[in-house]
């Protein structure tokens, strides 16, 4: 998508943001209003607009009033207060707090402005995992991504913008009243839909079928049971190609990195989590917000092997068993066994012998004081 420069116009998407942060995000049209907390913005007072002026809310009767003035042929009505106290330039934050006069800075949203304010059906990923997606991914100008579930589009609009026109990005979504929300989102963001993105609705195992065996340099999945697809990414994915996989919790991610070791068709998975901390920094004021973006999901990367070859394991030490549950414990192996196998008898023996020796070091020292 090329940038936007130059002034506001009809059909683009603005953010009014205020001085204490709050964000609004409208889509221009003549003749409409934003409506704040504290008055008015009508669109037409931001159309023409270049990116970083300043706009002010009206009152809904000043408002009115102008809408009546201009109806007649006459000069629009004044939008400030009967005392004159908007004109205060000293204390203009006083006037503000009626309804009316509060200021709010008009830029272009950034994508991930647009993508939080989108309108949404399904939850959508945070910008902090897409870009985790995007680097670790390495999905890039001109490569063809195969993505499965859409959702709201989040990550689909990210996805288009990496692989840039050259590029293709196909997208499987199961739902079609989803794939409807991504593709108005998409529409609504790059002012049409994308020629380089085919939206399948359909089960991803059916729709797959009909892929491009190793058409896809890279393969997002977005789903509840990623390891039931890996047999079919590994038919569509190109070796060396990269997948990553967003899964929400323990378990999935558990079940997804042992089943893809237990395939040997992918290299070590690498398995990440990104937590979003901002900051208050205000003079000598400075520390981390009372708030912040926590866990939301686990992103799992690795890259695809050549067809027949096995990837390279590391060797665990014989030592430890880190698969031994205790619910399938035979009657060879006691409850002391399975608690105590992350460590060996050899450092047991070590762990003794030191406490021993400190501990005779102590009584000698005690003994020796009480005869002094």
């Amino acid at each position: 998508m090329m940038p936007k420069r130059g002034p506001l116009c009809v059909g683009e998407k603005v953010q009014l943001t205020d001085r204490k942060g709050a964000m609004i995000t409208a889509l221009l049209e003549h003749g409409e209003v934003v409506q704040t907390q504290r008055g008015v913005i009508p669109h037409d007072d931001v159309i023409g607009l270049v990116e970083g002026s300043i706009v002010t809310t009206r009152s809904a009767a000043a408002l009115h009033q102008m809408q009546l003035g201009q109806g007649a042929g006459m000069a629009p009505a004044s939008t400030g207060d009967d005392d004159g106290s908007i004109q205060d330039a000293k204390k203009p934050w006083k006037a503000a707090r009626r309804l009316g006069g509060w200021s709010y800075t008009v830029m272009r949203p950034r994508l991930a402005d647009y993508v939080l304010s989108m309108p949404r059906g399904a939850q959508i990923m945070y910008p902090k995992d897409i870009a985790q997606v995007l680097t670790m991914g390495d999905i890039r100008s001109g490569m063809r991504v195969l993505e499965s579930g859409a959702g709201s589009g989040a990550m689909s609009l990210n996805l288009l913008d990496a692989v840039g026109s050259e590029g293709h990005l196909t997208t499987i979504e199961r739902r079609s009243e989803f794939a409807r929300i991504a593709g108005l989102n998409a529409s609504v963001y790059f002012g049409g839909m994308p020629k380089r993105w085919e939206l399948l609705t359909g089960d991803f195992d059916t729709v797959a079928k009909d892929c491009t065996e190793h058409g896809y340099d890279r393969v997002v999945l977005d789903m509840l049971d990623p390891w039931n697809r890996l047999e079919a990414v590994e038919r569509l994915i190109v070796p060396g190609g990269v997948l990553s996989a967003y899964v929400t919790t323990t378990t999935q991610m558990s079940r997804l990195v042992e089943q893809m070791r237990e395939r040997g068709s992918w290299t070590e998975p690498e398995v990440s989590e990104t937590l979003q901390r901002d900051w208050k920094v205000q003079g000598l004021a400075v520390r981390p917000n009372h708030q912040m973006i926590g866990h939301t999901g686990f992103i799992v990367v690795s890259r695809a092997m050549s067809p027949g070859i096995e990837a390279l394991r590391k060797r665990e030490r014989a030592t430890k068993d880190t698969y031994a549950d205790i619910d399938g414990a035979t009657a060879a192996e006691s409850l002391e066994e399975l608690e105590l196998r992350d460590i060996s008898d050899r450092k047991l023996r070590k762990v003794l012998r030191d406490l021993e020796h400190q501990a005779t070091v102590v009584e000698s020292g005690m003994e020796q004081g009480a005869l002094e």
